[in-house]
């Protein structure tokens, strides 16, 4: 245990005894939301499935980490699809996330990076958007947690630090659990979705995974998955739960470059 890289679907059964995640809601069975998101026109929900585009009935699973906030998480074919929707705000954002074939796994990170690619393989797309006709706002880019160290019980085996280092780049290290003495600094993005709540979102380089979490400031705590394949390999995927107790280590204030 600990000290080598794991596949994720090991990673996801060390989580799984008495986690933290949120149990699933069923608020949203059967509604719809016209939407104004990246040529999506509307989302279905209904008993743990989901339709939108040129999806039908995707087995999701649907959280709420506050009143009027939901994450409606499922993976469409081999693609990785999470709505966060503010149904007081009447906002949307869509995280689809993508990982990578035999080839682009067999390309070092140090070939990726000379030809001017992500170290990662694995993809992101993140559009923002709205409920038709109710906002011309929209969730955006959000410095919140740079600066922060946090530390994160997904259970009672399970802990993890972030270090948030940058709007692109953060830290994480395993305390306890399967991954105990790991660490790697990987690819990040942060999107403010209300105050104290950010949707963090993270790409790992090696082992190919897709992390998404809401941050919960005010709350202390978190809700979202990580999404890899089972074992080591391109083929089995595996999409599991992980919520934490959120606590704030410290926090790192860095001087305003001058020039």
């Amino acid at each position: 245990m600990g000290e080598a890289f794991i596949p994720v679907g090991a990673l996801g059964e060390g989580f799984a005894p008495d986690s933290n995640a949120l149990e699933p809601t069923d608020d949203l069975s059967g509604a719809r939301f016209a939407l104004d998101l990246d040529g999506l026109r509307e989302l279905a929900i209904g008993d743990n499935v989901a339709s939108w585009g040129a999806h039908r009935d995707v087995p999701v699973r649907v959280t709420s980490i506050r009143d009027g906030l939901y994450l409606v998480d499922g993976v469409a074919g081999e693609v990785s699809t999470t709505f966060v929707l503010d149904t007081d705000a009447g906002l949307v954002t869509l995280v689809e996330g993508a990982l990578p074939g035999p080839e682009a796994r067999a390309e070092s990170a140090y070939n990726r990076v000379r030809r001017g690619a992500d170290p990662t393989g694995v993809t992101a797309l993140i559009a923002h958007g709205a409920f038709r006709g109710s906002s011309t706002a929209r969730h955006g880019p959000t410095d919140e947690l740079v600066g922060l160290r946090n530390r994160y019980t997904y259970s009672p085996n399970e802990v993890y630090e972030h270090i948030y280092l940058s709007a692109e780049r953060y830290t994480w290290h395993c305390l306890s659990g399967v991954e105990q003495g790991l660490a790697d600094t990987d690819r990040c993005h942060h999107i403010a979705i209300r105050e104290q709540l950010t949707l963090f979102v993270w790409r790992e380089k090696i082992v190919p995974t897709l992390g998404l979490i809401l941050v919960d400031l005010d709350g202390l705590r978190t809700d979202g998955k990580i999404f890899g394949n089972d074992g080591f390999d391109t083929c089995s995927l595996v999409n599991f739960p992980a919520g934490a107790r959120a606590e704030i280590v410290n926090r790192t204030a860095h001087p305003a470059s001058e020039g």
